[in-house]
């Protein structure tokens, strides 16, 4: 009887310690819930441009439309063209869509970039630390720098600072951009007068209203070409050093690094070069 109870006992210790894990063996992973095709693949962020453009198929580009070559809009039919938009062409097609241009100032360029408005900022932009903290730039496309436009017959008398900066020249800018923050800064004693119209303010200088503007290299020598009137001073040698590029949304890393890379390839392949010389040659 004993026998039989000890036989119970061991019987029912050798099936509760079979039944039970071995410390050796690891327990099974949990099976994985079941998931679409391709749902462990990377994702495109939901957030870059870089995506949300192609779907849209517009690519919506703020531009002031007032400063040739880079950016022009013709007030008789509202169509915009420029050595910039010839780009924004370019770059919407290599995202399948279409630009759409929204007017802006120089004043409100930045900020309407920035709280979304538009997807990118083109028409010679110039790149400085203040738009810098609140958009990203592309890589650039050009060197550029300011240098006066003045009568051809007046071009002996201010090809320096030193020239224009007296109390009876009069000098004309545009409102809000670098060339009236360049005006201001380095000259005390001329005359600086604010002329609201960026694509008449050339004819203030030839009407004999207004004596100098200062302004990017690339724009004086368009204007020389256009006005024969007009000569472009020193425009290889500017007073200052700057370069010209696309503005984008900051924080977008994926969409920043499409427009750098396409920006490359323009320039080296000739596309930003035709473009530029169409205009400028």
């Amino acid at each position: 009887m004993k026998r039989a109870v000890t036989l119970s006992a061991l019987a029912v210790l050798l099936a509760a310690t079979a039944a039970a894990p071995s410390a050796a063996t690891p327990a099974p992973a949990p099976s994985a819930a079941p998931t679409a095709a391709g749902a462990h693949r990377p994702q495109p962020s939901a957030r870059s441009l870089l995506d949300t453009v192609p779907r849209r198929g517009v690519l919506r580009v703020c531009t002031t439309g007032d400063y040739r070559p880079y950016t022009y809009r013709d007030p008789g039919t509202g169509a915009y063209s420029g050595v910039d938009l010839d780009m924004a062409k370019d770059l919407a097609a290599s995202l399948d869509a279409t630009p759409r241009y929204v007017a802006s100032t120089w004043a409100s360029l930045v900020g309407d970039l920035a709280e979304g408005r538009c997807d990118i900022a083109m028409g010679g932009v110039s790149i400085t630390l203040p738009r810098a903290r609140a958009v990203a730039f592309s890589e650039p496309t050009r060197r550029d720098g300011k240098t006066p436009v003045v009568r051809c017959a007046d071009k002996e008398k201010y090809g320096t600072l030193e020239q224009i900066d007296r109390p009876e020249t009069r000098v004309v800018v545009n409102p809000g951009g670098t060339n009236e923050e360049f005006a201001r800064a380095h000259l005390k004693r001329a005359k600086v007068t604010v002329h609201p119209d960026n694509t008449t303010i050339f004819d203030e200088i030839i009407a004999g209203r207004a004596d100098v503007m200062m302004t990017d290299a690339g724009e004086t020598l368009y204007q020389a070409r256009i006005h024969p009137e007009l000569c472009a001073l020193h425009p290889d040698k500017p007073f200052t050093f700057s370069e010209k590029a696309y503005a984008l949304p900051r924080g977008d890393a994926e969409f920043t690094a499409y427009v750098d890379q396409w920006v490359h390839l323009a320039k080296n392949d000739g596309t930003y070069q035709k473009y530029e010389d169409a205009w400028m040659k």
